[in-house]
């Protein structure tokens, strides 16, 4: 029995006053948040609507103007509205390499690039590399020499593959380079180093390198 002043109740009653106190602050609040003046307002998080904008990119030599999201990345530009399929989405995360692309000449992850970054941009993708009857070179070496098995990193192998050999051309240093003041050279080492960023889950990097190793023969 507690004992307040001229006011004597058992536990169990002081137990009972506590939930009713409880449940009449509750109830109010409750009925405060599905009032009708709160139905409308939005949360300080509510989702905005989208920001479109025009895009123009010459994507493998035609010229193509797009309605977008600006929120759009330069791979879900190329696959979703362009239908341009060759270049994979894998991780999306930029960890991969499926989805390289080349972008006014230099390889990037698409899945990392907002397309309105690219805008009057050119663009090059697996299919614009070559066609089935006119291969480009390195495509031609990967058939040759077995450097894809799934074949779903291939487009972003040979793209980045593509792309390494012009950048060893231009004399652009990577992290195995001897000298950072002498012209790279064209051999696994820097091959392996450079498409360390593009994945092969079926392990094909022995005969990718050897496909590199061809191409960059021929147009020594």
């Amino acid at each position: 029995m507690e004992d307040f002043g001229d006011i004597r109740m058992s536990r169990r009653d002081l137990l009972k006053a506590g939930a009713a106190s409880a449940t009449a602050v509750a109830v109010p609040a409750a009925q405060a948040q599905d009032s009708p003046a709160n139905v409308n307002t939005p949360s300080p998080g509510a989702s905005r609507p989208p920001v479109v904008a025009s895009v123009t990119l010459d994507v493998n030599g035609r010229r193509h103007t797009l309605k977008l999201d600006t929120r759009t990345t330069l791979l879900d530009a190329l696959r979703e509205h362009l239908h341009l399929t060759g270049t994979k989405k894998g991780c999306d995360h930029g960890q991969c390499g499926a989805c390289t692309v080349m972008a006014d000449g230099r390889r990037i992850n698409a899945c990392l690039s907002l397309a309105v970054m690219h805008d009057g941009g050119k663009v090059t993708t697996i299919e614009g590399l070559g066609t089935p009857s006119s291969l480009h070179p390195m495509q031609a070496a990967f058939v040759k020499h077995d450097g894809y098995q799934c074949g779903y990193c291939t487009p972003g192998q040979i793209c980045s593959a593509v792309a390494v050999l012009d950048e060893i051309r231009q004399g652009i240093p990577s992290h195995v380079s001897a000298d950072l003041n002498a012209r790279p050279q064209m051999n696994v080492v820097e091959f392996r180093e450079r498409m360390s960023g593009n994945i092969c889950r079926c392990g094909a990097y022995a005969n990718i390198a050897d496909a590199m190793s061809e191409v960059a023969g021929r147009q020594a």
